[in-house]
């Protein structure tokens, strides 16, 4: 399947102008300002994109794909997502992980839901491990699955946070190592993906595991780092002193103003992602840590935050997609290949009209959305 895309207004993340991209197969072959001979050819599929934007697919760094919850009983887990979920929000990459329940949210569940969605044309990898310490996996280590399983391109921990496992400083070292090694033996990310709690401890492992390891900074990804003014200030540091961190959409305080002053502050915005932390449970709990509300977003928020960024904190339009989109891709080991418009990368990529809403979604090459309605489904129509 051949097909071209005219006159798009294309940020690659960056600003090309207006340009026509040339996609074959899964892949994007030629990117120029006017690609000619291909306008009367029956096998050519001409897409007018005439006073439309076009962007890299998002890449969704924090997603629980088979649902999460369950802090509030069985009642209380969440549903999973399905593939719509993704492509009405743009989302052309997944990263699946589990959450609190790694009991009756398993690793082998996450892994046949990751290659689900990878059938129905996503492009989704997961991370092993959930809250607690050790870590559950499916082949008896961390470094393991790395290695072993396909789709495994690091691991998930909890750290301040009175549902996770209060791990060592040693454990959590130990962990950031097998995810390290398998990594470097399987030639993926290594990433140790960090929930961060309302907990005093904050990132104190990590700034010691600066000071005290030879692990790279970029192995650590600390995410929901918005979630208090502390742990926020905290973040900023880590960023500033080289490390890399994930801020989660919507949270209480507007997100996107918080990462624009991030970057104002002088963090580093190429170290700075934004995921949708989508399907996971977004309790409340009483002052004895009681469950008393409980309920969840999906990854539509990733467009949500985009456009405040835009809009509301006055962000170049390049710089807001970066979060989403190159930033995520180099955390995921995949720079270059995704989180970009550029020739011999996937052709993830989006159409948005002058509101920055959602006109066309295609990934790896194929047409999920189209005038803003769904286009392909998973088996049962969703």
């Amino acid at each position: 399947m051949i097909t071209l895309i005219r006159n798009a207004r294309v940020f690659a993340p960056d600003d090309l102008g207006v340009c026509d991209i040339l996609i074959a197969g899964e892949r994007i072959l030629r990117i120029a300002k006017h690609i000619e001979g291909l306008d009367e050819s029956p096998d050519v599929e001409l897409i007018n994109a005439n006073g439309l934007y076009a962007s890299p697919g998002f890449i969704d760094l924090h997603t629980h794909i088979t649902g999460g919850g369950g802090e509030g009983g069985f009642q209380n887990r969440t549903p999973e997502a399905t593939l719509t979920d993704f492509t009405k929000a743009g989302v052309t990459t997944v990263l699946g992980l589990l959450g609190t329940d790694g009991v009756t949210r398993s690793i082998e569940n996450l892994l046949a839901k990751t290659n689900a969605l990878r059938h129905d044309g996503l492009s989704c990898y997961m991370l092993t491990g959930a809250y607690g310490c050790p870590s559950p996996t499916l082949t008896g280590s961390v470094e393991r699955d790395i290695v072993l399983l396909n789709p495994v391109i690091g691991a998930k921990l909890a750290l301040s946070d009175h549902r996770g496992s209060e791990p060592s400083f040693d454990e959590f070292l130990r962990i950031a190592c097998d995810a390290r090694r398998g990594g470097l033996l399987s030639g993926k990310a290594g990433l140790l993906t960090i929930h961060m709690g309302d907990g005093r401890a904050m990132l104190s492992y990590l700034f010691r595991a600066a000071k005290q390891s030879d692990i790279p900074l970029k192995t650590f990804l600390p995410t929901h780092v918005a979630r208090n003014d502390d742990l926020y200030s905290e973040a900023v540091r880590w960023i500033k002193a080289g490390g890399f961190a994930d801020f989660s959409a919507g949270e209480d305080g507007g997100t996107a103003k918080k990462l624009a002053k991030a970057v104002e502050m002088g963090a580093e915005p190429s170290h700075i992602t934004m995921s949708s932390d989508a399907f996971g449970s977004l309790p409340k709990f009483d002052e004895q840590g009681r469950c008393i509300g409980l309920t969840w977003d999906t990854s539509t928020i990733l467009q949500d935050e985009f456009k405040r960024l835009v809009k509301d904190c006055g962000m170049s339009m390049d710089m807001a997609l970066s979060f989403f989109t190159e930033n995520a891709a180099s955390r995921l080991g995949l720079a270059g290949l995704k989180g970009v418009i550029a020739e011999g990368a996937d052709a993830d990529l989006l159409l948005l009209d002058d509101e920055l809403n959602i006109e066309l979604v295609m990934a790896r090459g194929r047409t999920m959305l189209r005038s803003g309605k769904p286009t392909a489904f998973d088996a049962f129509g969703r």
